[in-house]
């Protein structure tokens, strides 16, 4: 958008420039229509002048006409100047235009060809995470009937009171602690009176 923006800054200045040298151009013309007329008032003066006459005015009004000739030539070589460095500069910031344009689309295509390999990517980490989801609530249901068994083994032993309020982990494993310790004594008490 700037670069489409700085171009028709450019083109605003250059057709002002062209409309000043149009209006400039019709004004040399007028001046051209006025010699013509001024020229053709000569004519009609010679008409009522002698033969020498005629050709020094004739000779001042060439000498006349070539300096205003020249004056003209003059101005529009300075113009045609103007107008091809200001051709250039247009050709220039045209041919750069174009290789900025060039260059955002790429911008764009890699950007757009981005975005959609983050949108896969995004796809496959919610795919993935909706697998975890499944695996962990899978897990954490065998977990769950896992500690429920051993809290069932512990507590059914022969001597053990049920608990009253839910059981911290802990509270399991220092259940199964003891009841481990208490059958290790036993069978060390066995050892020690002799019986297998």
């Amino acid at each position: 958008t700037g670069a489409i923006s700085s171009l028709q800054r450019q083109m605003e200045i250059q057709e002002s420039e062209l409309r000043r040298i149009r209006s400039e151009k019709e004004l040399l013309q007028k001046q051209l229509r006025e010699r013509e007329v001024q020229l053709q008032a000569v004519s009609d003066k010679f008409c009522s002048l002698t033969e020498e006459q005629r050709q020094e005015e004739v000779v001042v009004m060439m000498e006349k006409e070539n300096h205003n000739l020249q004056q003209v030539v003059k101005e529009q070589k300075f113009h045609m100047a103007e107008l091809k460095k200001i051709n250039s500069e247009l050709q220039g910031t045209v041919s750069q235009l174009e290789a900025e344009v060039m260059t955002t689309h790429l911008n764009f295509l890699k950007q757009k060809q981005a975005q959609e390999e983050t949108q896969r990517q995004v796809e496959t980490l919610q795919y993935t995470e909706l697998q975890t989801r499944v695996a962990l609530e899978l897990i954490s249901s065998k977990f769950e009937r896992f500690r429920n068994k051993i809290i069932q083994a512990t507590f059914s032993v022969e001597g053990s009171q049920d608990p009253q309020n839910e059981l911290t982990d802990d509270e399991v494993l220092e259940a199964m602690q003891k009841i481990f310790n208490e059958r290790t004594e036993f069978q060390q008490m066995l050892k020690n009176k002799g019986s297998k």
